[in-house]
């Protein structure tokens, strides 16, 4: 039994629209990631993170200030959890240590604050263990949607399998471009999300796909929009309740999971919206204006099949 029903809706009404607004945001996208960039963190870049605690509440223009005196301009600070918790950033320095560098930064707090601080945590990555790790994380996006356009044209139909990937690269594009229009911080935990999207677009895709191959065997009456629509509108149910219940659960981290886990949940966050979209008005959309049919997907009767038995 389905709790939301969806009978009549045309969504395929505002399929050419639907392309037109997917194709601007794209090309938004892809002129922030050539004038933008992405802003990578530690993972990717190399640096080394130091996480310091103050009895009283910090002030980050203070710290900022105090790193500056001490040599630190290009440090990065922020709060991390708690006003008194405050968490500095730097890039790889040449000829000291992490050890060394940790110290001098804590030293040069030190001087500056009103009361006591707690050094708590240093974490150092070096330069070309974050390239390998950004080279390796490309290969792995591009890996997973060479494996989604296999996978979908061996059970499909090659118009679908168009759809999917055009879909699956929409998706991941989006949820990217959320980073480097607002510069936030990209590292192996937004990876991670974006790998998830990927996976989780394909997912709510493959429902709505197999639901029209369905449609088109057993349907006998009606064009293909007619077939596209009653399959969308049949899943619409499914597709509301899991990704509703998910976007649930997410917002719940990306409110109360505390900044380390802020980016991880916010491009989950996005990658749902858009994929939900996407598996309707980009991937279904783009197999229709590439022309599938009731042919492409009915089963091939055997020759001699439905003449009855010779006597």
């Amino acid at each position: 039994m389905r709790l939301i029903k969806f009978q009549n809706v045309d969504f395929m009404r505002w399929r050419r629209q639907a392309i037109i607004l997917s194709t601007a945001v794209n090309l938004i996208a892809l002129l922030s990631f050539v004038v933008q960039g992405l802003d990578f963190g530690l993972d990717f870049t190399g640096g080394t993170v130091v996480e310091v605690g103050y009895q009283e509440p910090a002030d980050l223009g203070k710290v900022r200030a105090a790193l500056t005196r001490g040599g630190f301009d290009a440090g990065a600070v922020q709060y991390f959890g708690t006003s008194r918790d405050v968490m500095i950033r730097l890039p790889p320095v040449e000829n000291q240590t992490s050890a060394e560098l940790s110290q001098s930064v804590f030293r040069a707090l030190s001087q500056e604050a009103s009361g006591k601080i707690e050094l708590r945590r240093v974490e150092f990555v070096g330069p070309q263990v974050g390239r390998e790790l950004a080279e390796d994380g490309g290969l792995a996006v591009l890996y997973a949607l060479i494996g989604i356009l296999v996978y979908v044209w061996l059970r499909f139909e090659w118009r679908f399998s168009v759809g999917a990937i055009i879909a699956t690269v929409h998706d991941t594009i989006v949820t990217v471009a959320v980073f480097s229009l607002f510069r936030i911080e990209f590292d192996l935990t937004v990876l991670a999300a974006v790998l998830a999207v990927i996976g989780y677009s394909l997912n709510d895709t493959i429902v709505i796909f197999d639901r029209i191959r369905e449609n088109f065997r057993k349907v006998r009456k009606g064009s293909v929009l007619d077939i596209v629509n009653r399959s969308i509108n049949e899943t619409m149910s499914r597709t509301i309740i899991t990704s509703g219940t998910t976007l649930m659960v997410v917002a719940a981290l990306f409110l109360f999971g505390g900044p380390v886990i802020h980016g991880f949940s916010l491009a989950l966050i996005v990658g749902i919206v858009t994929g939900t979209y996407s598996s309707i008005y980009v991937a279904t959309a783009a197999a229709v204006m590439l022309g599938v049919t009731r042919a492409d997907l009915a089963p091939v009767k055997k020759e001699g099949e439905g003449l009855g038995s010779l006597p």
